[in-house]
């Protein structure tokens, strides 16, 4: 499969023989920040209120919208999307995790990369007046399976061990331990 025609331009690759498959993928980003606005978000008192019950709204619709986003990225069935949080006060970080599954013809990583990166984005623009400086550090895809290139994990990588309440329009970052 090439993404290129004869002549080199882009084009969307034609997935119709592929047999459905399961798949996930998995994408993480780090965003950095002063102690008190990793405070101010633990705590739900941002001056715009909810910052994770809004990034992680913001993410589930990313990763819904991404082939309106990325050229090449093709419209999936995606079958469940999750956004979750972990605050990391002694590193004065918040990691944002998607988690991305669907039953179709080819891979979602590029679904759960743009859910972590607008969750992130979203974060920054809840926070930005506490703080200016606040930095997105890494966006990276952590694993994906299914497919016919089957599973992969990223070296090192593991999963949040704090996870965001589901349903909860509340729910706060849970501390290092």
């Amino acid at each position: 499969m090439t993404h290129l025609t004869r002549d080199g331009a882009a084009r969307m690759v034609d997935v119709s023989p592929k047999p459905e498959t399961a798949r996930e993928a998995v994408a993480r980003a780090i965003i950095k920040m002063r102690p008190a606005t990793l405070r101010a978000i633990q705590r739900g008192n941002a001056p715009k209120g909810d910052v994770l019950g809004v990034a992680r709204t913001a993410g589930i619709l990313a990763a819904k919208r991404t082939p309106e986003l990325i050229p090449l990225c093709h419209p999936l069935r995606l079958t469940r999307v999750e956004v979750s949080f972990e605050a990391r006060p002694r590193r004065s970080e918040l990691a944002v995790e998607a988690r991305v599954w669907t039953v179709d013809k080819t891979g979602v990583e590029m679904e759960a990369l743009t859910a972590a990166g607008v969750a992130a984005l979203t974060v920054y623009d809840m926070v930005k007046a506490l703080e200016k400086g606040v930095s997105i550090t890494s966006l990276q895809l952590l694993e994906k399976s299914g497919g016919k290139s089957g599973r992969w994990k990223r070296d090192g990588a593991r999963p949040l061990r704090g996870q965001a309440t589901h349903g909860s329009s509340r729910s706060r970052a849970p501390r290092d331990q």
